[in-house]
């Protein structure tokens, strides 16, 4: 029986449902450079991403999160290929890839990883951050491990790699920005907490793969044994506490917050993947095994989703939901700016997506990634329980991060 002959109303296989979850990420999400947007709506002018609206960095408009999505979607993307071998699952992949090199090359400002791009293929907002730059790299790392790229496109996206990469290592691992904001920073890498130092150690060993210069594994290996500022551990041994160590930051991780920690768990996965050093290795092993306990709980959220729900999706029309503006010349005013929103006007959907289909999903994705196949079953029923034609939200691609991390999919 073909996949168009099964009733939306039947209980759809995983493999049926993830087919489903691909085909609306690519009919609506995936835009024709190559880069996912957070939703269908129309797209910032260059008026706007000048002026900062809805504000500067862009949160709430459709290209708030184009490389952290992405990146995380590409590395999901190539093992699908990897697996099909199809040459259609190729050129999506290769697609993705020429997204990401879009998102790192339409500002002045080297090193730059803009979060998409607006109505005339090339405006941007000014800030980027820590969460769209390290699944860049994630992307990028996946596809040039990947028999996909041709010499020609591999010397390109290495050299851009080799460009973004340099910046941050004089920077201190600090995010630049640009336009209005050029020579400030937006996240960085080298801090204390759990995130901070598994997405560095990723990006400088990832880097020493891309690029073939053995300074980045110098650096590496130097990372492990520092301490980073404020910390009494090593980078070794806080990748080994895994996400609860930065519940003193971020205290509704386990309510809301795994969304942000997937590419974290992948970029530890791979580390754990390719470590040789013992004690390294059992520490990324053990940082993925509690990131993946604590995430376990959240998966069986899906279950409070409701495929029939009509809540009101206000948010396609930012304009009318984000009506305030006004001149931002500092971070914290952009800040304070997105934060008035007129909900009435953006209605109950998006949070409801947000909260019973994104922090499910997402978490099912971390718990997969740790490799456990005890929690097949529990990742599987997830990823299985969306009419995913009804959402509005593209977060849904964390089912397919989630299903491609499984180890043996059936």
């Amino acid at each position: 029986m073909g996949l168009d002959t099964i009733s939306v109303s039947a209980e759809p296989t995983p493999a049926q449902a993830i087919e489903r979850a691909h085909a609306e990420t690519w009919r609506r999400f995936v835009d024709e450079h190559g880069i996912v947007r957070d939703y269908v709506g129309e797209l910032p002018t260059p008026e706007d991403c000048r002026l900062g609206k809805p504000n500067a960095i862009g949160w709430w408009s459709p290209i708030e999160n184009g490389p952290m999505f992405t990146g995380m979607y590409l590395n999901a993307m190539v093992e699908r290929a990897r697996r099909s071998g199809a040459a259609a699952d190729k050129e999506q992949a290769r697609k993705l890839s020429q997204g990401l090199l879009k998102c790192a090359s339409v500002s002045d400002v080297p090193g730059f990883i803009a979060r998409g791009v607006g109505s005339d293929g090339k405006c941007h907002y000014p800030l980027s951050s820590d969460d769209q730059m390290h699944p860049w790299f994630l992307g990028m790392h996946a596809y040039l491990r990947s028999d996909i790229p041709t010499p020609a496109e591999r010397a390109v996206l290495v050299a851009k790699v080799r460009e973004v990469a340099g910046v941050l290592e004089t920077t201190g691992w600090r995010v630049p920005c640009d336009g209005a904001f050029k020579g400030d920073f937006r996240g960085g890498f080298k801090g204390e907490h759990f995130r901070d130092v598994v997405r560095y150690l990723y990006m400088l060993r990832a880097t020493h793969e891309m690029t073939g210069e053995a300074v980045w594994m110098e650096r590496y290996r130097k990372a492990l044994d520092e301490k980073p500022d404020k910390s009494a551990e090593t980078r070794r041994e806080i990748s080994a506490l895994g996400c609860p160590r930065d519940l003193s930051f971020i205290p509704t991780l386990q309510k809301g917050q795994f969304w942000i920690y997937v590419g974290t768990q992948a970029g530890l996965a791979w580390l754990a993947s390719v470590e040789d050093d013992a004690a390294t290795k059992a520490a990324y092993r053990g940082g993925l095994a509690v990131t993946a306990q604590f995430a376990l709980s959240s998966v069986a959220m899906h279950s409070q989703f409701d495929n029939a729900d009509q809540g009101f999706f206000g948010t396609a029309d930012w304009r009318a939901a984000n009506p305030t503006w006004f001149p931002q010349p500092t971070q914290k005013e952009a800040e304070r700016l997105a934060k008035i929103v007129d909900f009435k006007k953006r209605g109950p959907r998006k949070n409801y997506e947000a909260t019973w289909m994104r922090h499910p999903l997402a978490a099912a994705a971390v718990v997969a990634l740790a490799g456990d196949a005890s929690a097949r079953p529990e990742v599987l029923k997830a990823v299985s329980h969306y009419d995913y034609a009804k959402l509005n939200m593209a977060e849904f691609f964390f089912a397919e991060v989630a299903y491609y991390a499984l180890l043996e999919v059936k």
